[in-house]
């Protein structure tokens, strides 16, 4: 199955192990619970669906990835204790606790979750004096003599033997203990994950071209070499940053992250042209609607490819701009609720700013990935500070604080307005150029379709609207519909 597939198929099994019966027991005994074993190829997702799950159903997360681990670190080390056993007293070996059931009382006390996921990775990769332990944990959930504790979800990973030659295989009767999926690349899955992460621009567009280029693992006489999903996400978060520096990324810099030869010199003579289509077809002019006609007569007779290459850069600067209006969003829904706790007296805006503070500091410590969740939160607490401070300098009585925030808080209202705006007038000015450059062409279905299918341009037009996608949009559902019916006539027509 897909990693969509598989991340669904996991939080299914998690909500199963997790219920509890009336009297609060769980309903699968934790014996019961198999350790879930997700396998697939590296670079794929395994890890990232991990940190969304967890993110999703609010429990907590572990992961450790096995191959850096000893049998000392994984079992505890030993240790001798003196026990009586029969009236006499015998010297025993115990073992401090395990480094990995430490963690995840740590955990526990860190988060005050009590439930989790405790994910091991690289699972079928260990050293041969780990295997036992790491065999006995998965059919017994018990490190020595130390249990994981209840309410804690065993998932391992690990990866194909044809990839990796450090691969141990399992026995039948370790197999027979764990709920096994078998995972495979997908592109279109990615390509959604894709947008909703703000993958760069050029790399959706390149693979949009070349989707065989998505993901390869090959055997060579030089060694392994491969481009993975992994691969092209790192690249795109360098190649951001890298442009907000202004430094260049050239072939040398593409070839560090995608290790196949010919997919890597491919992607970076595509980085020039797509450069070139930024600078020929002036991009921000379009977007203002101040492009020339020469514009829209060039990117006519251009060649399919050069044409997905513009319509990719609009795009790319289309979910910017939504994104934008996003991230504004939940910083004006999040203040929102904050004058709310204040108004009704329920929390001050000191409280309030000390809790937004500490939870920001925790997705932080924890790592969290998710950029649009970090920017609402620092944005908050940056605001809520802000409004706090402006109310000390200025004297505000207490009774006229609410007034005074409440007043400060439409500069905000304001900013999520002037970005859905400006986001509306874009598409706008996109359609306008399109349909003089390209008019009731294939091209243009495909960037009406990826409009919808892009997490941030699509939740533009469902909370915002757009009249001219909707008018393009009607009249391309109609041309399909029309040319069914076209086609079915003459399907009628030829029939004896």
């Amino acid at each position: 199955m897909n990693i969509k597939r598989a991340k669904n198929e996991i939080k299914n099994a998690l909500r199963a192990y997790l219920a509890r019966d009336e009297f609060g027991a769980y309903r699968i005994p934790p014996i019961r619970q198999r350790p879930i074993l997700l396998m697939g190829p590296p670079g794929i997702g395994k890890t990232q669906i991990m940190e969304q799950i967890a993110d999703e159903t609010h429990v907590g997360l572990v992961s450790y990835t096995l191959t850096h681990h000893t049998r000392q670190s994984a079992l505890g080390l030993p240790y001798i204790e003196h026990q009586k056993f029969g009236g006499q007293e015998y010297a025993v070996t115990a073992y401090t606790m395990s480094e990995i059931i430490a963690s995840v009382y740590r955990e526990m006390e860190r988060t005050g979750v009590r439930e989790g996921i405790l994910f091991l990775d690289e699972i079928n990769c260990i050293s041969e004096t780990l295997t036992p332990m790491m065999l006995q944990f998965l059919q017994c959930k018990t490190f020595g003599n130390q249990r994981l504790p209840e309410g804690w979800v065993v998932v391992a990973a690990g990866n194909p033997p044809e990839y990796n030659k450090s691969v141990r295989e399992f026995d039948v009767v370790t197999l027979d203990r764990v709920k096994r999926i078998d995972v495979e690349e997908d592109f279109a899955v990615w390509k959604e994950y894709a947008y909703r992460r703000g993958i760069h621009g050029a790399i959706l567009s390149y693979l949009e071209i070349r989707r065989d280029h998505f993901y390869r693992v090959e055997a060579t006489a030089d060694g392994m070499q491969f481009v993975t999903a992994r691969g092209w996400e790192d690249l795109s978060e360098l190649m951001q940053t890298y442009e907000a520096l202004g430094l260049p990324v050239d072939r040398q810099v593409v070839e560090q992250y995608l290790q196949l030869p010919r997919v890597a010199s491919d992607f970076a003579n595509y980085l020039q042209l797509y450069e070139k289509y930024r600078r020929v077809y002036r991009v921000e002019e379009i977007l203002d609607g101040t492009w020339e006609k020469m514009r829209a007569s060039e990117l006519a007779g251009a060649a399919f490819d050069e044409k997905l290459g513009v319509l990719g850069l609009l795009l790319a600067r289309l979910a910017d701009s939504a994104r934008e209006t996003y991230r504004l969003d939940g910083l004006t829904d999040a203040l929102h609720q904050d004058l709310i706790y204040v108004r009704e007296g329920e929390k001050t805006l000191g409280t309030l700013l000390d809790e937004k503070q500490a939870a920001l500091q925790r997705r932080r410590a924890a790592g969290s990935t998710d950029k649009d969740a970090l920017f609402v939160a620092a944005r908050e607490t940056e605001r809520l500070a802000a409004f706090r401070q402006s109310i000390a300098l200025e004297k505000v009585p207490r009774g006229q604080a609410f007034e005074r925030i409440k007043a400060l808080f439409q500069a905000d209202v304001q900013a999520r307005a002037d970005a859905a705006g400006r986001t509306d007038r874009q598409l706008a000015n996109v359609f306008a150029f399109l349909d003089a450059a390209i008019p009731d062409s294939q091209e243009l279905v495909l960037f009406a379709t990826e409009l919808t299918a892009n997490f941030f341009t699509s939740w533009f037009i469902q909370n915002f609207g757009s009249d001219a996608y909707y008018a393009h949009n009607k009249k391309l559902l109609f041309d399909d519909a029309q040319q069914h019916l076209l086609d079915e006539i003459r399907q009628a027509k030829q029939e004896p």
